[in-house]
C-alpha cells in the first residue's frame, strides 16, 4: 500500500468463493479492508467469509449473484456500498470454462462461457465505474490469463472470452485516460494456478483436467492482484516466468507455438487419471452451493508457492516508484530555491494550471 492510500478500503471481489478470488479476498482481508464477496455458491461464500474474518477483515458481506446477469451485478454493487461504504477497489475474477474440442461444445455452453468470462467482467466494471467516476477515484483490477494472448486447444470458449476481455480492457483504459479521471483499470495476466476449477469445470475429456505446468498456488496470484490494486498505473502485469515465456514466444514465433501446442496441448491438460462420472459441474449451477472447495485445487504437491519473476517485477516497480517520487520532488525544490533567489514565493499546486 502506498503512503497516499487509505488504510482501510472497501473492496469487491467477484468469483470470491474459490480459487484466485478466494485467495485475493483473504489477502485484502489481512490488510484490514472491508470486503464484499460475490459468487453463486452459498457454501463457498460462507467459507470465504469465515476465512476473511479470521484473516482480519474489518467487515465482510457475502452476496450471491451471477455476474452474467447485469441487474444482479448492479444490485450487488448497490448493496456493497450500502453496507460497506464507497467502493475503492473492484476485482473481477468470476469465470466459467468447458474442456472439450471446439466441435464438441454446444452453442449454449459456448454462450454461457462467454457471458460469464467476458460479459460478466463488462457488466461488473460498468457497475463499478458508475460509482467511481462521479467520485473521481477507484481502481478496477481484471484477473486475466496468458490465454488472453495465446489461445490453447481444448479451451476455445475460454480462450475466445479472454481475448475479448483483453481487447475491451485496452479500449476502456484508453477512454479513462482520455477523460482525465483518476479512476484506473489494470489487468493481471495469470499463469496456470492450482484452483478447484479443474475439479468442477465442465469437461468432455477422457481424463481429469489439469492446468498446464508449471502450476502456481493461488496466493501467488493474490499477491499480484494486491500489487496491481496499489499500482494501477500500468496497463497490465504478467505473473510467473511461464506467462512471460508464453507471451514473448507468441509475439515472436506464433506459428511455431501453434504447432508446439498442437503436439503437447491435449496431453498436458489431462492428468492421466480417468474422469469419473458424476463429477461436479459449475457451468450453469454453482458446484459449491453445498460444499466449500476453498482456494486450492488438488495440485498442492506440485504447485509453486513463490514466483521469482513476480518478486523481481515488484522489486523493479518499487525502485521505479521511488525514482518517480524523487524526480517529481526536484521541480518543487528547484522552484522554491529559485523563488527565494528572486525574492518571490514558489507557486502552490493550486496556482498551477493542469
Amino acid at each position: 500500500m502506498t503512503p497516499d492510500e487509505p488504510r482501510c478500503r472497501t473492496v469487491v471481489v467477484t468469483g470470491a468463493s474459490g480459487g484466485i478470488g478466494r485467495a485475493v479476498s483473504v489477502a485484502f482481508a489481512a490488510r484490514g479492508d472491508r470486503l464484499a464477496l460475490i459468487a453463486r455458491g452459498r457454501a463457498g461464500l460462507d467459507g470465504a467469509v469465515r476465512e476473511a474474518e479470521r484473516a482480519g477483515a474489518a467487515k465482510v458481506v457475502a452476496i450471491e449473484a451471477d455476474t452474467a446477469d447485469p441487474q444482479a451485478v448492479e444490485t450487488a454493487a448497490q448493496r456493497a456500498e450500502e453496507q460497506l461504504g464507497p467502493i475503492d477497489v473492484w476485482v473481477n475474477d468470476a469465470f466459467a470454462s468447458v474442456f472439450a474440442p471446439f466441435t464438441q461444445i454446444a452453442p449454449e455452453e459456448f454462450r454461457r462461457v462467454t457471458e460469464v468470462t467476458y460479459l460478466g467482467y463488462v457488466y461488473a466494471t460498468g457497475a463499478a465505474l458508475r460509482r467511481m467516476l462521479p467520485r473521481d477515484r477507484g481502481v478496477v483490477v481484471q484477473v486475466g490469463s496468458a490465454i488472453a494472448y495465446r489461445g490453447i486447444p481444448l479451451q476455445s470458449a475460454y480462450s475466445g472470452a479472454k481475448h475479448a476481455l483483453q481487447g475491451w480492457h485496452e479500449a476502456l483504459r484508453c477512454e479513462l485516460l482520455a477523460s482525465g479521471t483518476r479512476v484506473r483499470a489494470t489487468m493481471v495476466q495469470m499463469p496456470a494456478v492450482n484452483t478447484p476449477q479443474f475439479d468442477w469445470v465442465r469437461s468432455c475429456l477422457p481424463e481429469r483436467a489439469q492446468p498446464v505446468p508449471p502450476i502456481y498456488q493461488p496466493e501467488v496470484a493474490a499477491r499480484a492482484v494486491l500489487y496491481a490494486a496499489d499500482h494501477p498505473g500500468r496497463r497490465e502485469y504478467w505473473v510467473g516466468g511461464s506467462t512471460v515465456a508464453t507471451l514473448v514466444a507468441n509475439a515472436v514465433v506464433p506459428g511455431l507455438l501453434d504447432r508446439y501446442l498442437a503436439r503437447t496441448g491435449f496431453a498436458s491438460q489431462q492428468d492421466g487419471h480417468p474422469r469419473q462420472a458424476g463429477e461436479p459441474d459449475n457451468l450453469f449451477e454453482p458446484a459449491d452451493a453445498q460444499r466449500d472447495f476453498g482456494a486450492h485445487g488438488r495440485f498442492d504437491g506440485q504447485a509453486r508457492a513463490r514466483s521469482v519473476q513476480q518478486r523481481a517485477a515488484h522489486a523493479v516497480g518499487a525502485v521505479a516508484d521511488g525514482a518517480r517520487r524523487a524526480t517529481s520532488a526536484v521541480p518543487r525544490v528547484g522552484a522554491g530555491f529559485a523563488a527565494r533567489m528572486r525574492g518571490t514565493r514558489a507557486p502552490r499546486a493550486q496556482d498551477r494550471s493542469v
